[in-house]
């Protein structure tokens, strides 16, 4: 039974492989690749170019040489076989000539390095035979003389063939490819060493910015205070080269690293006191019931029965209302959807208004409608309702007896309307502004509720501010001493979101 190994085949276990090399190596070894590519076509392509023009300069004096040979045979008044116009001054050693007759070699001969001429062997003249007498050039093999360029000429002449060696041709290649091969093999050397310097300083911001990554991986995250992270230093940032886009990059990772990190803080401080404070508001009506239970279960009562178990149900009902709220808060928190319906602002918010004028007849209640028609929205008409009547109730409970309330409905030009609930009370402290919609945030210290009456939970601004972001709306507030505005602005029905089924 075969077993099969859990690492593939082929792969290489070392992680020596190109694939896995450093940057800076593959580069290096891409650009001498290159280098030793082109160095080679153009090597090549000089010794091709070489070659031809030798071999059409060979060509011509192998050709010249075939006339001058068929020339003097026409001055000469030797036998078919005479070849003595080899000695003629001007004939270089190696020359070849040959007589023909019916197509056959009847004389050859060359000149050899002393002079003189030398009979061709059987073999030699074998090679040279299936030459014709119409002047294309030839290459043959001579046993013993070497490689030869050849030509015969004919026509109204006598027919004679002539050659010259092709030694000086190839040894000039040879040459040639020699001094190419040690130039390329120098030019390629210092080209490589050039390049691994100059990448290696290239990348050196690219390793420095890895340095710096590094060094934040390092630090522990998950836990205890964050100090600053170290950034990309500023040479490194240059948005003009990649290593100083990788720099930018990782600096804005970090920034945004530290901001999540900061949010997080932020959040885990919210969070704790936000439990301290629900642990504080349930603790107290809590501890109330408690102690009311003690006492009616003791012997000694100075209070009546029926009065405490009224403190008993208020403290009750106050510990429901918070607990109502807080699950208001986490449902919202998780994006639950609201049951939606077509709802008539105006006429909502009247309601509200004549519901607060009853619970607050010490304060002054104004309602102004400044509508170019109806105004319709698509919401939660009980959530919706929710949020007026908290806003209604902030401006009731935090500012004193006789206070000019005015709600004001208003149609804006952008498919928009928006509720302000605006007062003349003392204002919010400017301190507690950026944090008036967060969880059991309180004003009591500006804004001093009525005597006897009992302070609120801090939750009502957060659930305004939760429902009126969960009908696609935004809640805003300004506020100076002698005037505080709270506006709500929604989308109206063309703009709302659609309905959906599902309900808190």
């Amino acid at each position: 039974m075969t077993v099969l190994s859990g690492r593939r085949r082929g792969a290489n276990p070392s992680g020596t492989g190109l694939g896995r090399r450093s940057l800076r190596v593959r580069l290096v070894l891409f650009v001498s690749v290159t280098l030793v590519a082109v160095c080679a076509v153009m090597a090549l392509s000089t010794v091709l170019v070489q070659r031809v023009y030798l071999l059409g300069d060979l060509d011509q004096r192998v050709t010249d040489a075939a006339e001058r040979s068929q020339g003097g045979l026409q001055r000469r008044t030797g036998g078919a076989t005479d070849l003595g116009f080899l000695n003629e001054r001007g004939q270089p050693a190696g020359t070849l000539a040959a007589r023909f007759a019916d197509g056959e070699i009847i004389a050859a001969e060359v000149v050899t390095e002393d002079g003189r001429q030398g009979v061709l062997t059987t073999a030699q003249r074998a090679a040279l035979q299936g030459i014709t007498a119409d002047g294309s050039l030839h290459t043959r093999d001579l046993p013993g003389l070497g490689t030869y360029r050849v030509t015969a000429l004919g026509g109204d002449g006598v027919p004679v063939l002539a050659g010259l060696p092709m030694a000086d041709v190839q040894q000039v290649i040879d040459r040639l490819v020699v001094v190419e091969a040690a130039i390329a093999a120098v030019g390629l050397a210092t080209a490589a060493c050039a390049s691994a310097v100059v990448i290696r300083r290239q990348l050196r911001p690219l390793g420095r910015v890895a340095a710096t990554a590094a060094e934040v991986a390092r630090v522990p995250l998950d836990r205890g205070e964050v100090a600053v992270l170290a950034r990309v230093a500023a040479r490194d940032t240059d948005p003009g080269t990649e290593a100083g886009q990788v720099g930018v990059v990782l600096n804005q990772l970090i920034d945004h690293v530290e901001a999540s990190l900061a949010e997080r803080r932020r959040t885990e401080e919210r969070m704790r006191r936000f439990l301290a404070d629900a642990s504080h508001e349930l603790r107290t009506p809590l501890a109330s019931i408690a102690g009311y239970a003690e006492y009616m279960n003791g012997g000694n009562r100075t209070i009546a029965p029926e009065l405490a178990w009224r403190r008993v149900s208020a403290q009750s009902a106050r510990m429901t209302g918070l607990v109502e709220d807080l699950l208001l808060l986490a449902r919202l928190d998780e994006g639950r959807p609201l049951r939606r319906t077509e709802v008539n602002l105006a006429t909502l918010v009247a309601e509200a208004v004549w519901d607060a004028q009853a619970a607050g007849g010490e304060h002054d209640w104004q309602l102004a409608l400044r509508l170019d028609g109806p105004v319709t929205v698509v919401a939660d008409p009980s959530r919706l309702h929710q949020v007026v009547a908290n806003l209604l109730a902030n401006a009731r409970v935090h500012t004193p007896a006789g206070t000019k309330v005015t709600v004001v409905v208003e149609s804006l030009e952008t498919s928009r309307c928006v509720i302000r609930v605006r007062d003349d009370g003392p204002g919010i402290p400017p301190g507690l502004l950026p944090s008036i919609f967060e969880r059991f945030t309180r004003a009591d210290g500006s804004r001093s509720r009525m005597p006897g009456e009992e302070g609120g939970t801090g939750l009502g601004l957060a659930i305004a501010a939760a429902l009126t972001q969960t009908h696609g709306g935004r809640i805003d507030v300004e506020s100076e001493p002698g005037r505080t505005e709270f506006s709500v602005t929604l989308p109206t029905a063309g703009r709302s979101a659609a309905p959906s089924s599902p309900q808190l």
